[in-house]
């Protein structure tokens, strides 16, 4: 399904998206089209994309491409598929339960997760918020341990 949906090769452009989407919650999912989980999440994310169109913008970013790499390190994406969301070119995060609330690490597992989710995001956003709290339950929330290398 990652062929529905823009998929972002070059740093410039998504620099571009991210300073052009406003009032629009900006979902970048950084991954690659070849990862089975990539595909579950990118079937999500193109079946969900008419219904949160008035809300929310979906991109994929390739962490392959060697101009992405800048993003890839600054996110820390060390697990695949991550998500990171925007407002008005503000990094939004959100609070859900992990120890990493500036991405969501894995896919979701229903259509209407991640509806909640950008919901969420959206609402806390239009109130000023740069962190919201996850609306989903715990037991919906992909679960993944962060290990430190030479900390």
């Amino acid at each position: 399904m990652s062929y529905l949906l823009k998929t972002l090769t070059k740093k410039q452009e998504v620099d571009s998206l991210i300073r052009s989407t406003i009032d629009k919650v900006l979902v970048l999912r950084f991954g690659r089209a070849s990862d089975t989980v990539c595909l579950l999440l990118d079937d999500v994310l193109a079946k969900t994309a008419r219904e949160v169109s008035n809300f929310a913008a979906i991109a994929l970013v390739d962490i392959d491409s060697e101009d992405i790499q800048v993003y890839v390190k600054y996110f820390d994406i060390t697990l695949i598929p991550s998500t990171v969301f925007f407002f008005n070119a503000h990094h939004m995060k959100m609070d859900s339960g992990t120890a990493d609330h500036t991405k969501w690490v894995g896919a979701f597992q229903q259509k209407q997760d991640f509806i909640d989710v950008v919901e969420a995001i959206f609402r806390g956003a239009m109130k000023g918020k740069l962190i919201v709290s996850c609306p989903l339950p715990p037991e919906r929330i992909p679960k993944y341990q962060l290990l430190y290398k030479d900390v």
